[in-house]
């Protein structure tokens, strides 16, 4: 199952870069983004019936949590392909977009696609392969139209990325180093299975300085402060489809990676050293937020900043620990991935139609362009956290665990935070959908473009009203696998 999960988004990349046609490449893509969602939805039957699957000499791993990373990748995946059509189609019907491009852009995206799935299916070396893999896939991307803004964004995006991925590194070796001691043998000390099970034997200084260079490392990937520098500029250069990857998907994966080792460290360390660092780059990074999305002009940097603040508040929930923190930490990384491509996709509309990505340039989006403009209205409320939506819901089982667990004053300070971004973020969103509208714009993109936004404005309103019992029963045996 899980080399199918990983040739599907291969062969469609390699059949879209041999394609010739722009309805060929829209059919391969379509076609080869359901096929990786339909396995993806089959990978999560499966190890939830069956248990962790364990193959290819221990190189393929899959268990719950696994699983909840790849249902993420497949589905956010199959949302942005979907609004690539009519995005991509309206660039090729005004000539800002060629064949050639449309090509390398469909082939790079589905390898981005199976660089993600591989995160999540692989052990702990191929883990850091596979967050490598996805920086030298997505980079290429992000200068797609060749303007000088989007390379400098992109070396950047590599240069910091790469210094990070280092440090990653230093943090698997000695972790692999400390598994060894335990194993007197090689192969048991990369399966996650086996590492958890012998973890309360690692030597507790190695782990913690292993833990702080993994931090760091997938931290930098996962846009946490202060090592978020990149992240402002790539996602807003990048086209909006692969914006809409990097912050609903990408930064997941480093998170994920980020919690794969915690699981690992507070066996040996306990829970204090571990906690109090995830909790204070939480913190930190949805406190520098504040001002950037208070003060801030460019609506897809805006989003940007939102995607700090937001992996911020996973690293807190994770911090704050218990059934309720890591539960919380988890649903929020769920309603992020369905809540921030949505508002990604509305943006996206808004620059073809009106031609800028600056705030003050945008007005009446919702008589302009009615569905957008209202679903970019509805996102807003719903990435601020407002309810009924699902990312109310998420925040508030990450702040009730700070709470019941004594951290007073970290609580009150992320709800300050909170409270502060809300009233930046949906001044800015409510002056672009309801002031007066430009009387030169009018009509939406295409349908494809609504169809996607559609698609992920369901699981927004779902999750905020009722969480399906096979997500929360998901849940609850990631968070056995994480405690």
């Amino acid at each position: 199952m899980i080399k199918y999960l990983l040739l599907a988004p291969m062969l469609t990349g390699i059949s879209c870069l041999i394609s010739k046609k722009q309805k060929q490449l829209e059919f391969i893509n379509l076609l080869g983004s359901t096929a990786t969602l339909l396995l993806g939805l089959a990978l999560v039957v499966s190890v939830f019936k069956n248990g962790i699957v364990v193959t290819w000499n221990d190189v393929v791993f899959a268990d719950a949590f696994s699983t909840y990373l790849v249902l993420i990748v497949s589905l956010v995946g199959f949302a942005t392909s979907v609004y690539s059509i009519g995005y991509m189609g309206y660039e090729m019907r005004h000539g800002s977009m060629d064949i050639k491009r449309l090509r390398l852009y469909y082939c790079l995206f589905h390898m981005f696609m199976f660089s993600m799935l591989l995160v999540g299916v692989t052990n702990i070396l191929g883990l850091w392969i596979a967050i490598e893999l996805t920086t030298l896939v997505s980079a290429p991307l992000i200068i797609l139209y060749s303007k000088k803004s989007s390379v400098e964004a992109a070396w950047k995006y590599l240069i910091i990325c790469t210094v990070g991925i280092t440090f990653a590194l230093f943090g698997t070796i000695l972790t692999y180093y400390a598994a060894v001691q335990v194993f007197e043998g090689s192969q048991e000390a990369i399966d996650w299975a086996s590492l958890v099970s012998v973890a309360d034997q690692f030597d507790p200084v190695l782990m913690k300085i292993a833990f702080i260079f993994i931090l760091i490392g997938y931290g930098t990937k996962a846009g946490l402060a202060p090592m978020h520098t990149w992240l402002p500029d790539a996602h807003s250069e990048a086209p909006t489809p692969v914006s809409a990857m990097l912050s609903g998907v990408l930064l997941n994966c480093a998170m994920y990676a980020i919690i794969r080792f915690y699981t690992l460290t507070v066996p040996s360390t306990g829970t204090e050293f571990t906690s109090s660092l995830l909790v204070a780059f939480g913190l930190l990074s949805v406190g520098i937020a504040v001002p950037f999305i208070i003060l801030q002009k460019d609506y897809k940097r805006l989003l940007a900043y939102s995607s700090v603040e937001h992996m911020g508040i996973i690293a807190v929930g994770i911090g704050f620990g218990g059934i309720l923190g890591v539960s919380g930490a988890l649903l929020h990384m769920f309603n992020h991935a369905m809540t921030k491509p949505l508002m990604f996709f509305g943006a996206g509309n808004v620059i073809l139609k009106y031609g800028t990505k600056e705030i003050d340039m945008v007005s009446g989006v919702v008589k302009s362009m009615p569905l957008t403009g209202t679903m970019l209205l509805l996102g807003g409320l719903a990435i601020t956290g407002v309810p009924p939506f699902g990312i109310f819901i998420s925040e508030f089982m990450v702040l009730a665990a700070g709470f019941s667990h004594g951290n007073i004053i970290s609580t009150v300070l992320l709800l300050l935070f909170i409270i502060m971004i809300f009233g930046g973020f949906f001044s800015h969103v409510s002056r672009m959908a309801l002031s007066t509208p430009d009387p030169n714009v009018k009509g939406e993109v295409s349908r494809w473009t609504i169809v996607a936004m559609v698609l992920l404005m369901v699981f927004v309103l779902l999750l905020g009203l009722y969480i399906p019992r096979q997500l929360y029963d998901m849940i609850l045996r990631v968070v056995e696998v994480l405690r």
